[in-house]
């Protein structure tokens, strides 16, 4: 097992092979124009959805699955990817993840039914599974330890910053063509990506072991996951009493079992069980996993409000999007900063703080809410987004060796995408049902036709419950920030 805190006198992330400032940069080039397609893609398809749903003949519960591929293939894979990062050179690993997003970018836009969408962006997902995981730890491995939380804040507003943009451009795509175009938009900025990571971005060294990677993992991860997922759309369908969804729900339980069983027993685990004996990175971890449900909440239910209860426009609901992250990217620089001065967890805990806010405002909407009311009651969630992320990044890699900041890096991406699966997953059911059983009609109605007077009790119960996991967030970092006080 590998330790994962250093000891006092160990200086490991004062890395001493840190690039010159022209590397630097350069590093923070690349790896923030993949981030910023990154995160472009996520709103680009999310503000498409209701409009997918009636172009491609589908429902709810199918459309979703669009996201779900994405995610689970990214959850899937990113400690695989990770790994990797810390056994070969992360730059063309990089590289590589880079150009296979850009392609499944071009065949997602030439998709001819949602089952080919479907898996395209699985492919799409393997791609992501790169450009999402390593970042963070060629900036962490470029810059130098005092100067890692404002390189890191700068790198995340950047990838809120795509996120910001996302809405409007898609709205805009949305307005003067169709869906197929929020996809293949990404195609030209992936080849300038690949590009700049090929031209700008050095060579870090690796530490070249040999490891074997663990499929009987990999296999117990994709059968849990995938299984979860599966019954969390069904039920949205077919209801609880299902024997099908219950027996997807019994299978997933009994994979979650025995993925931790082999885990821990393994000799080359996919997930090593033993870095969590650290109190701070477990929790940290915990936390992006929590966030996230909350986010995968406001990505995938706020454009159906939007779009089905406020009657808007994409090009009209997109815009009004796009403010919204705007925040966040003021958020994740200052964030980056205050870390540097106060400490990661004091701002953790600032941003829990406002997520609470955000979230309890939020379960407040209705189809009288104005703009400017939407605006406010969405704009904490976003800055408590920024805040988090950026202090909480901080924080876990300031636990780990050098040797392992490709794992720590990837094991952020994991949690962060296990967060974004179990929340469109759970979070979506919960609309769905919550919705559907608001109608109170014996016809068969999906959220795209049911009364707009269901569709806000969706949205309230959504977010009612999106507020009791940010309580809970905000519990276990007001715990982190104490024993932070207490060590000092």
């Amino acid at each position: 097992m590998v330790e994962i805190l250093q000891s006092p006198n160990e200086e490991s992330n004062e890395l001493a092979q840190t690039p010159s400032a022209s590397g630097k940069w350069g590093a923070m080039l690349g790896a923030g124009i993949g981030w910023f397609m990154f995160g472009l893609q996520l709103y680009l398809v999310n503000i498409a959805l209701p409009v997918m749903i009636t172009a491609l003949d589908t429902n709810f519960a199918t459309i979703q699955w669009t996201l779900l591929s994405y995610v689970l293939m990214l959850t899937v894979m990113v400690l695989g990817a990770a790994r990797l990062g810390d056994m070969y050179n992360k730059k063309w690993l990089y590289l590589g993840g880079v150009i296979m997003f850009t392609i499944g970018c071009l065949l997602c836009g030439l998709a001819p039914t949602v089952e080919f969408l479907i898996a395209f962006r699985a492919l799409q997902g393997l791609g992501a599974v790169f450009v999402s995981a390593l970042p963070v730890a060629i900036v962490t491995e470029a810059f130098p330890q005092q100067e890692r939380g404002w390189a890191l804040g700068i790198l995340n507003g950047v990838f809120t910053l795509g996120i910001a943009l996302g809405p409007a451009i898609g709205g805009l795509l949305l307005a003067v063509g169709n869906w197929r175009l929020v996809f293949l938009v990404n195609v030209p900025i992936g080849m300038i990506a690949s590009l700049i990571v090929a031209l700008f971005v050095p060579s870090f060294s690796s530490i070249n072991i040999k490891q074997k990677q663990d499929w009987i993992g990999v296999f117990l991860m994709t059968l849990t996951l995938t299984c979860f997922a599966l019954a969390m759309t069904r039920i949205q369908n077919f209801g609880l009493g299902d024997r099908t969804e219950q027996i997807l729900l019994a299978v997933a339980a009994i994979g979650l079992i025995c993925f931790l069983a082999v885990e821990s027993r393994i000799q080359e685990p996919m997930l090593d069980l033993g870095m969590f004996r650290s109190v701070e990175f477990s929790f940290s971890l915990l936390l992006v996993w929590m966030v996230y449900i909350i986010i995968a909440a406001m990505d995938l239910i706020v454009p159906f409000f939007l779009e089905l209860v406020k009657q808007y426009s994409p090009l009209q609901a997109g815009l009004l999007l796009t403010i919204l992250p705007l925040s966040s990217v003021l958020a994740s620089f200052i964030a980056g900063t205050m870390s540097d001065r106060f400490g990661e967890h004091t701002i953790v805990t600032v941003a829990l703080l406002l997520l609470i806010l955000g979230c309890w405002a939020t379960s407040t909407l209705d189809d009288k809410s104005t703009d400017l009311g939407f605006i406010v009651r969405l704009v904490p969630v976003q800055m408590g987004l920024g805040t988090f992320y950026t202090s909480n990044s901080s924080a876990v890699m300031g636990t780990v060796k050098r040797e392992q900041l490709g794992i720590a890096s990837g094991l952020l991406s994991f949690w962060r995408t296990l967060g974004l699966t179990t929340g469109v997953a759970l979070l979506g059911t919960l609309f769905s049902t919550s919705t559907i059983s608001r109608a109170n009609t014996a016809a068969k109605i999906d959220v795209t036709n049911a009364p707009v007077e269901a569709l806000v009790e969706g949205v309230d119960v959504t977010f009612e419950l999106a507020l009791g996991i940010a309580i809970a967030a905000t519990i276990v970092g007001l715990f982190l920030w104490w024993r932070s006080v207490a060590r000092e």
